[in-house]
């Protein structure tokens, strides 16, 4: 194509049993876009004889209208280009009635009871960050993305035949993806399992809506992590399900808080490998507690890995899907923290019994991720860059884990940063006397984000403190962000109004 043709106005009606003239109507139906704001100033329109074909009238009538519209400076002609909505409309254009022209009043449609009970009790999430700065969390190294890599692999599906890359995709996953995950579980984390018991989802949080759904019904309690996750805590909540907020110590999370709750809960979600936010590992004696309980209550488990690759010690933390000897955890991944959140690719592992009903499901209600995009990971995977790339980023997060734990000396006694194991990000605990949330304002006027933990909390918690990402911030910019932050909780402006 040499250029587009030009917007399709095909909402333009013309009633040739009317009285009024043809060539008027037309007139009038551009004339209602433009000044609607329908159609942008410096917009192409369609040519003459393209829109005449279009509407159905003769190519004299359109031309009459659009001259008309030309010489009311709405239109502008230029010539060997074609016809554009003028540029003067930008300060024409008045804004837009609060009824229809018809003086009808639109109505608040009503919502559904989970919706409306969710919206007052969780705000909502704020926009996860995209651009690095001290001290986002959740966000890798996107400047240690070895993005020529991935583009000659994109090139190479987008040149393949177009079958594989325009058409329907498989709902459960592209079968070479599928494949890969399976390989790398059981090489990473020592899971053992098959590509058929893996299904692809559009991020993590659409995994855990898929496992609540299918496993949760409205009302029904669910263990949670308390501080936890906000998006799955969130997914959970919008399914309807009734969330049950489970204390967390440093051994992970508590089973007998859990149990003297809700005995009879349904599913239970938890962070084993690297508690969100606290980041604790979970002790080895409460993953079996936790999966006793879970066995003696016939319900079920759902592990986040969400950062299980990144590890500082000799050996990574063991996941709870290892050690399950009765089919009751379901594990979810992401490869928004491995590679980069803008994929929104992430998979759930779900025992042998539970592969039929997965596989309905998804063939019945779900679109599936688009083919290429899933290609693309898996050759990445199968040919080794995935792995080079993990240990890449393992070396470079320790080296930004450590340059902030040294940096942090400076604010110990007003904000003791908690040493992690793992994962890009750790937990400042805020002194008694200091109010998280001022902290974060003041921060942020400074241009540093930082997150308090309450914010992570699904009931009251004793712990103050501020979650601080270094995943994405180099050492020169943690610097600069903690020695904002030492001025900030020493100019006694933070104090809690009760210390």
């Amino acid at each position: 194509m040499k250029r587009h043709a030009g917007a399709v106005l095909s909402s333009i009606k013309i009633d040739k049993s009317a009285e009024k003239k043809i060539s008027i109507q037309l007139y009038m139906s551009l004339r209602d876009l433009l000044l609607a704001g329908a159609l942008t100033p410096g917009e192409r329109l369609p040519a003459t004889r393209t829109l005449a074909q279009e509407i159905g009238v003769s190519r004299t009538t359109v031309i009459d209208a659009i001259d008309r519209l030309i010489s009311e400076g709405l239109l502008e002609a230029r010539v060997g280009s074609g016809t554009f909505v003028s540029e003067a409309l930008n300060a024409r254009l008045a804004p837009k009635p609060t009824a229809t022209a018809d003086n009808i009043v639109p109505v608040v449609p009503r919502l559904s009871h989970a919706s409306r009970h969710a919206i007052p009790d969780f705000a909502p999430r704020a926009r996860l960050p995209h651009r690095s700065e001290a001290f986002v969390t959740a966000l890798p190294a996107l400047d240690a993305f070895p993005m020529a890599q991935w583009a000659k692999l994109s090139a190479r599906h987008w040149r393949k035949e177009r079958d594989h890359v325009t058409g329907y995709g498989e709902p459960s996953g592209y079968p070479g993806l599928r494949n890969a995950i399976a390989r790398q579980l059981n090489a990473s984390r020592g899971i053992k399992c098959a590509p058929e018991q893996i299904f692809i989802t559009n991020g993590a949080q659409r995994a855990f809506s898929l496992v609540g759904g299918m496993l949760v019904n409205p009302g029904e309690p669910i263990w949670f992590e308390n501080p936890g996750a906000i998006g799955a805590r969130n997914a959970f909540v919008a399914i309807g399900a009734s969330p049950v907020p489970v204390t967390v110590d440093e051994d992970g999370l508590c089973i007998e808080d859990g149990l003297s709750k809700a005995p009879h809960f349904r599913l239970a979600f938890v962070t084993p490998s690297h508690q969100q936010p606290l980041g604790h590992v979970m002790s080895l004696s409460r993953r079996l507690a936790l999966l006793k309980a879970a066995n003696d209550a016939d319900a079920m488990i759902v592990e986040d890995d969400y950062d299980g690759e990144f590890y500082y010690g000799d050996q990574p933390p063991p996941t709870l899907k290892s050690i399950d000897t009765h089919g009751r955890v379901i594990y979810v991944g992401t490869f928004s923290k491995s590679l980069f959140p803008a994929l929104r690719l992430g998979f759930v592992l779900v025992p042998e019994p539970l592969v039929e009903s997965f596989e309905r499901v998804c063939q019945t209600w779900l679109a599936g991720v688009p083919t290429v995009t899933q290609a693309i990971v898996a050759d990445f995977m199968d040919e080794g860059m995935f792995a080079t790339h993990i240990r890449t980023m393992r070396q470079l997060y320790r080296e930004r884990h450590d340059a902030l734990m040294e940096e942090a000396r400076r604010l110990t006694g007003r904000i003791d940063l908690q040493p992690t194991r793992s994962g890009f990000h750790a937990v400042g605990l805020v002194h008694p006397s200091l109010d998280e949330n001022l902290i974060v304002a003041k921060a942020a006027e400074e241009g540093i984000t930082t997150v308090p933990l309450s914010r992570y909390a699904l009931a009251p918690i004793s712990q103050r403190g501020l979650v601080l990402g270094f995943g994405s911030t180099n050492p020169d910019e943690i610097r600069k962000g903690i020695d904002i932050l030492e001025k900030i909780v020493t100019t006694g402006h933070c104090e809690r109004l009760s210390a």
